[in-house]
């Protein structure tokens, strides 16, 4: 369930930054669909940050180093990768006002990407934006196996080492929870957010 919505056609960039510190953020029916809508759970997707898992199997993985990892060097590759059709995801939520906002939003210094590559092919990646003192996750994609579950880990560990309170996945999945992402009621995020939101803009 995506959970109450409104629907919205007409947000900026600024409107999209206040919309995420009060727990909103926006989605669309289709890639093909040029409206947007708001979004704000009843039951928020949170991973704590003191208590993300890595998998024996992953994190040997992980110690191969068979990715290169970089951040912020093709912001608008990867929301193309997450926005194509996969075998797991034939349809995406990604439309044409979507890219624009966020690329917008990366522009300003508010959204990054986590990037998985193979020498000069990007394999994986993910994004999301930073506020304040949390990083709410867009979206993720993988070409190769492991990439995006690769490039979550790294996230994590840069946030921590910045200092990062929040990391908000807005909904929970199998997948997610296997990081140790938990179902925090509306109430309760709101609390999360409000102190995480109040500390100056950490650099990503």
């Amino acid at each position: 369930m995506k959970g109450p919505r409104s629907r919205q056609p007409d947000i900026t960039p600024d409107m999209l930054l206040r919309a995420y510190s009060i727990g909103l953020f926006p989605m669309a029916d289709s890639a093909d669909d040029p409206e947007l809508f708001w979004v704000e759970p009843e039951i928020r997707g949170v991973i704590p940050l003191d208590r993300f898992h890595v998998s024996r199997s992953l994190a040997k993985t992980i110690r191969r180093r068979p990715f290169d990892i970089r951040y912020d060097t093709a912001f608008e590759a990867v929301v193309d990768g997450c926005a194509a059709p996969a075998r797991d995801r034939p349809t995406t939520w990604i439309n044409d006002k979507i890219r624009s906002l966020y690329a917008a939003l990366h522009h300003m210094g508010y959204a990054h990407s986590v990037e998985a590559w193979e020498g000069n092919t990007l394999v994986g990646g993910l994004y999301g934006v930073s506020l304040g003192a949390a990083f709410f996750g867009e979206s993720m994609f993988s070409r190769r196996r492991d990439a995006s579950k690769i490039c979550l880990v790294h996230l994590v560990e840069r946030l921590r080492a910045k200092g990062f309170q929040l990391l908000d996945t807005q909904f929970t999945t199998e997948h997610l929870k296997s990081f140790g992402a938990i179902d925090v009621p509306k109430a309760e995020y709101e609390v999360l957010l409000a102190k995480a939101i109040a500390s100056p803009d950490l650099a990503f």
